[in-house]
């Protein structure tokens, strides 16, 4: 599915996503010729806007609206925008959804006083809804998301990384936002707070299937889609469930020879050496049918809706983001 199709789904909250729009627009407006540039830079390529996409679609199809909801939306966004301006730092990264990274284009201190900025434009947002428990479950989700990156750092180069680990990363560094981003509009209306969880449960699901997902297109992805090189995070020494899952079911005499390549480095010859290996040990298939697992998942909690036009949008979007490919 492409972009375009990724509209057409949206379209029951695209007045929600336009308000989002705007909010963007006043909200990021600056006296500093510097902060303008780089604003303007990153909302040259807005990306898929997913998470505040879901926020909006949750709370529409299970009946629930708040007059601050943009705001908390935009809130988690820019919290997610601010730790990929310190992503790409930390991966020395060139380019992100088809264009130069801030770190590129201006240099790496830009990049990450720009994210400071924006975590402190964020909590800006948060307060200004007067709901000191969605301040509480965002500054939560936000330390998560810090911890699961260091503890994907901590593990990096580690190929004996197991895959309930891998799990508890991807559930910090991704599925946190998308899980406090769900649960949001049950936050700002008061619901009890098992109903919150389960919200948010909904949204580590959809998170979890996300993440998967986005690391199957590290092995199968078409650069000019995704923007980035295949193999990119394994040369980065990023080990995800396709490496995972193949060293462990693979004969121990072949996995113990892959390990051997990937500990001496990666050049193009080895990497195709790897990508057959994963591909032959059925990584990619596993991989996928574990997304479409935390998918299903995110499904059941949605059926209890009364079927509309808002929970037809996000089932749909449900399997855009396990089946996409950019």
């Amino acid at each position: 599915m492409d972009r375009g199709d990724l509209k057409e789904l949206l379209q029951p909250v695209e007045a929600d996503l336009e308000k989002f729009d705007v909010l963007t627009d006043e909200f990021l407006k600056a006296e500093s010729d510097l902060i303008s540039s780089v604003v303007k830079h990153l909302l040259r390529k807005k990306g898929k806007r997913i998470r505040p996409a879901i926020a909006f679609l949750i709370s529409r199809t299970a009946g629930l609206e708040h007059a601050q909801m943009v705001e908390a939306a935009l809130a988690i966004e820019l919290i997610h925008t601010a730790t990929l301006l310190h992503d790409d730092v930390v991966d020395e990264s060139d380019t992100r959804r088809g264009q130069e990274t801030v770190n590129y284009k201006w240099n790496n201190l830009v990049s990450v006083l720009m994210g400071d900025y924006f975590f402190a434009k964020a909590f800006r947002l948060l307060v200004e809804t007067q709901s000191s428990e969605l301040v509480r479950r965002v500054s939560y989700a936000t330390e998560k998301v810090s911890f699961g990156e260091l503890r994907q750092i901590e593990e990096t180069f580690n190929w004996e990384l197991n895959e309930d680990e891998y799990y508890n990363i991807i559930r910090d560094k991704t599925a946190a936002l998308f899980s406090v981003s769900s649960a949001s509009c049950a936050v700002l209306v008061k619901e009890e707070t098992k109903r919150i969880n389960q919200f948010g449960m909904f949204g580590e699901r959809l998170g979890k299937a996300f993440q998967i997902a986005d690391d199957i297109l590290d092995f199968v992805g078409d650069s000019s889609k995704t923007g980035k090189g295949i193999g990119l995070d394994l040369l980065q020494g990023k080990v995800t469930l396709p490496l995972i899952y193949s060293l462990r079911e693979g004969a121990r005499d072949e996995s113990e020879k892959i390990i051997g390549t990937l500990n001496n480095g990666l050049n193009e010859e080895s990497l195709n050496t790897i990508l057959d290996f994963i591909h032959n040990n059925g990584g990619i298939e596993y991989a996928r049918e574990r997304a479409a697992y935390f998918g299903k998942d995110a499904l059941e909690f949605i059926c209890e809706f009364p079927k509309s036009r808002y929970r037809e949008s996000l089932e749909n979007l449900i399997q855009f983001t396990i089946n996409r490919d950019n």
